[in-house]
């Protein structure tokens, strides 16, 4: 069951061979997906704490201070694998995942975002793995009452054979009501509840951890969990219950590698031991043995660590909820994992050595091969033309077929609701949380090191145009076969220059999640190197917030920061069938200023619209923001010295547009960067002036443009 190495490794510290429990123990444990073993060395590299940060990385998730007594926790996971073969269930599961995280901290889940990666929708397959991925999670977040706020949707034929579904959860607590995953005394009793646990699951953690096959929707079936948001709406809100009533002294939820997983790593982190009862375990089907009851990853469970005199009490709590549980083992001074089954000893590992001891190396690396030349491609006939062809991709169309799937505005929160540039909640008056999340896939391709910066940026930007700045930062690295040196070149650099940019905007990257092996034995194919993040940002002043579209006849319009020849990865040249030629995208080296300046300048209070640009370029920045109004823009000035394609369609980092009707007191704010007035809102049409030529765009033919999603998916 085990690879050779690690088989020999652990017979080795074992002092025998392990049994087949307790393989299957080390199997999932010591899987990439949850020991991290090739990623680890990389991921010290991150900045991960500061001045805001409580927890930081290693728990279930995050925990970062709001001042006045309240608490944020942030998470972010995977469900790759699972969505492929079954994608309704592996999204809902998803979501259900990272929610019992958020709660396992004692904290309420406020939001979701869901960054999402789809290959084309012009295949039959491709078409049913979108449209049943969206229903599980609208499904699942709608009935456990968490809104999803934000999301993205990228489509790449990479992803054919091996979708992306990524999922960030907020919460919000109380400072005193935060638990952690670390065990604290040896005598306290551990309890299970939640769902009864099943066979579905069995081996997800080690099935995230290889590439799918052909034969994988059929053969790894067993390897997907079953969600029921019902039974997690009422695990909600009982263990909340019990950690608010003082009872729960450790919290963790049954994730990857099951209850094997979470009990052996709350009693690992404690430097304690761990004695488990199989028997005592709830079981939702017969015959049920150690191997199964162990590493099976049937949903909505979770584990508390109760001191003696407080079981009943929570066992009390989940009846009140019409839930399972049962007292199933205690923590041992002992540092072994031990796991009793009718009488007999079935499992008995040194604890330290299954939980913290998968060893862990950085792989061979290379960087790609080929050499790869490219000319410019000659000048578009038709600009205007080439501006609705990007404009109706469904990378830059709009996603309103999507998220009017999601009950955004459940709990009253959401003040800036999905389709903006980032979401704006409301915590306690004036005062908010702004959401942002996602990455681009094919800048990375091109240039790992500025696409994992260029992520950060882009994130930060879009929680800079409503005011805010960035707090914390989670991750979600999705990348191929770190075996092979290509692969692990991106993954290196990409984490590098994903580093170097949080360190430069002052976010610390407090958690986040690595999936590997996302490769299509199908296709033959890895995907683009996906480091998709979300962000959280705070704002004191929600008042401010701008609109993200033209809102009042005669206001001045600027451009701030500076539009370069990259169009490398660009939407533009991806529908030029030219995926790997251009300049890609650099970060500036003042790029942390201008972030700076636009948050100075949006809260002025003398900002009536913002909107970053990004995915498109300047030109569709502009029509994203002629929803009802149009706007003349003379971009002869601001975009000196570029053609014409350039200008429109490069997308370059750190840029925005503002609006204001009092461009003097807003120009004060942009002080020291690069900015040019660029036109006036007012109109019913959207006229673009170039060097040499113009183009001009009715609000309604922009509208119908970007209309291009929904209309293929209402038939």
């Amino acid at each position: 069951m085990l690879p050779e190495n690690d088989l020999k490794l652990i017979t080795e510290k074992m002092g025998r061979e392990p049994n087949i429990v307790e393989q299957g123990c080390f199997l999932n444990l010591w899987s990439e997906h949850c020991s991290y073993r090739s990623s680890g060395p990389l991921l010290k590299t991150f900045t991960t704490t500061g001045e805001k940060v409580i927890i930081g990385p290693g728990d279930d998730a995050a925990i970062v201070d709001l001042e006045d007594g309240w608490v944020l926790a942030i998470g972010m996971e995977s469900h790759n694998h699972p969505s492929y073969v079954d994608p309704h269930n592996g999204a809902a599961t998803g979501v259900g995942g990272i929610v019992r995280d958020i709660i396992s901290m004692g904290a309420r889940p406020i939001a979701l975002m869901d960054p999402l990666y789809f290959g084309p929708l012009d295949t039959p397959k491709n078409l049913y793995l979108f449209e049943h991925i969206i229903e599980g999670i609208a499904s699942y977040g709608n009935c456990i009452g968490v809104p999803v706020v934000r999301g993205e949707a990228f489509f790449d034929e990479t992803y054919s054979g091996n979708p992306l579904v990524n999922v960030a959860c907020v919460g919000l607590a109380r400072k005193e009501n935060i638990v952690t995953a670390k065990a604290q005394r040896a005598g306290n009793k551990i309890v299970l509840m939640g769902s009864a646990t099943g066979r579905d699951g069995l081996g997800g953690a080690s099935f995230a951890s290889r590439d799918l096959s052909e034969s994988s929707e059929a053969e790894d079936r067993p390897s997907i969990q079953i969600g029921d948001p019902f039974t997690e709406k009422l695990l909600i809100e009982a263990t909340l219950e019990a950690i608010e009533a003082g009872y729960v002294k450790a919290c963790r939820d049954l994730g990857a590698a099951g209850l094997a997983g979470a009990s052996s790593e709350m009693a690992s982190k404690g430097d304690l031991g761990m004695h488990i009862i199989a028997d005592n375990v709830i079981l939702r089907e017969k015959g049920m043995v150690p191997y199964e009851i162990l590493i099976a990853e049937s949903q909505e469970r979770m584990l508390f660590e109760v001191e003696q005199q407080n079981v009943e009490a929570v066992l009390s709590i989940a009846k009140k909820y019409d839930l399972n549980a049962s007292m199933i083992g205690e923590l041992t001074e002992r540092p072994y994992y031990t796991v009793e089954f009718k009488g007999e000893t079935v499992v008995d590992i040194p604890i330290k050595l299954l939980a913290e001891g998968a060893p862990v190396c950085e792989m061979a690396v290379s960087p790609p091969s080929e050499e790869i030349s490219w000319e410019k491609p000659e000048m578009p006939s038709d600009l205007k033309q080439s501006l609705f062809e990007v404009l109706s991709s469904h990378n830059v169309a709009s996603k309103e077929w999507i998220y009017r799937q999601y009950d955004h505005e459940v709990q009253i929160r959401t003040a800036v609701k999905p389709g903006d540039d980032a979401s704006v909640l409301r915590i306690e008056e004036n005062k908010g949380i702004i959401l942002s999340c996602g990455c681009n896939p094919r800048h990375t391709m091109l240039d790992p090191y500025h696409g994992g910066k260029g992520s950060v940026y882009e994130n930060a930007m879009n929680i800079a145009v409503k005011g805010g700045k960035g707090l914390a930062l989670v991750n979600c690295l999705n990348f191929g076969n770190p075996q092979r040196p290509d692969i692990y070149w991106y993954f290196k650099h990409a984490i590098l220059g994903l580093g170097d940019g949080a360190r430069e905007l002052q976010i610390p990257v407090v958690g986040g999640n690595v999936s590997l092996y996302n490769e299509s034995d199908e296709f033959d194919t890895a995907i683009l190197p996906t480091p998709s993040i979300g962000v959280v940002g705070t704002t004191n002043n929600i008042a401010v917030t701008p609109l993200s579209s033209f809102a009042n006849e005669g206001d001045t319009i600027i451009l701030v920061g500076t539009t370069r020849d990259e169009l490398g990865g660009s939407e533009y040249y991806n529908l030029l069938g030219k995926k790997r030629d251009g300049n890609a995208p650099k970060v500036s080296e003042n790029a942390a200023t201008i972030v700076d300046s636009v948050i100075c300048a949006v809260n002025t209070g003398k900002v009536t619209s913002s909107h970053d640009v990004s995915l498109g370029g300047l030109g569709v920045a502009l029509c994203e923001m002629c929803t009802h109004i149009g706007a003349n823009v003379d971009l002869s000035e601001a975009c000196e010295g570029l053609r014409a394609d350039d200008a429109l369609f490069s997308e370059s980092y750190t840029r925005a547009i503002l609006t204001t009707p009092e461009p003097k007191a807003i120009e004060e704010a942009l002080r020291g960067v690069v900015y040019s007035i660029i036109g006036t809102v007012g109109g019913d049409k959207l006229r673009i002036k170039l060097d040499k030529t113009s183009i001009e765009l009715l609000v309604s033919e922009i509208n119908i443009a970007r209309s291009s999603l929904t209309r293929q998916m209402m038939g």
